[in-house]
């Protein structure tokens, strides 16, 4: 059975924006190989988009880029949207009802997807489908933005605590 999991960079103040602040050398590396470990990935419609930047080659992009845009295109993608009528490379809408969909994913694989975007994490949590919470806390105050729990927090406990470079710790938590 796979393991779903919600992780994301986030701000001191409990925010998420991949324009306010990006990872470092080191923790990019981190997810080049998280991504190559991935069962897939699940993304709302808002996250996927921003996502499909890794479909294309851009020539400013260096070696790292280069790998986790492989890493990223060979994974499964599953997208939840209620707008988008279809979807890019190696990726499927879901459709249906939404837990009956998850649960689905979750008995016919292994491994780990992993959840993109907090508002699709938020319907996620409200229905107790996330099973590990990854905060990789970065040094930025961004005073504003989406917040990584985009709904009522659930009771999570500490699972561990691992320095990530660049100063930013990674904080997991699973449900309490």
């Amino acid at each position: 059975m796979a393991k779903i999991f919600f992780g994301m960079n986030q701000s001191l103040d409990g925010y998420v924006d991949h324009m306010g602040f990006a990872p470092g050398p080191r923790l990019f590396r981190h997810f080049i190989e998280q991504t190559r470990g991935l069962t897939g990935s699940l993304y709302g419609r808002q996250l996927y988009e921003i996502m499909r930047y890794w479909d294309e080659e851009h020539p400013e992009w260096g070696a790292p880029e280069r790998e986790f845009a492989a890493a990223w295109r060979s994974n499964p993608k599953w997208v939840v949207s209620r707008t988008l009528k279809s979807v890019g490379p190696n990726a499927t809408l879901v459709a249906g009802e939404l837990a009956a969909a998850i649960r689905k994913l979750k008995a016919e694989f292994d491994g780990e997807i992993e959840v993109g975007g907090p508002e699709l994490a938020r319907s996620l949590t409200e229905l107790g489908l996330i099973d590990e919470y990854r905060i990789y806390l970065h040094p930025v105050v961004l005073g504003s933005g989406t917040p990584f729990f985009a709904g009522p927090r659930p009771p999570l406990r500490l699972a561990a605590s691992d320095p990530m470079g660049e100063d930013v710790i990674r904080l997991t938590y699973v449900p309490a």
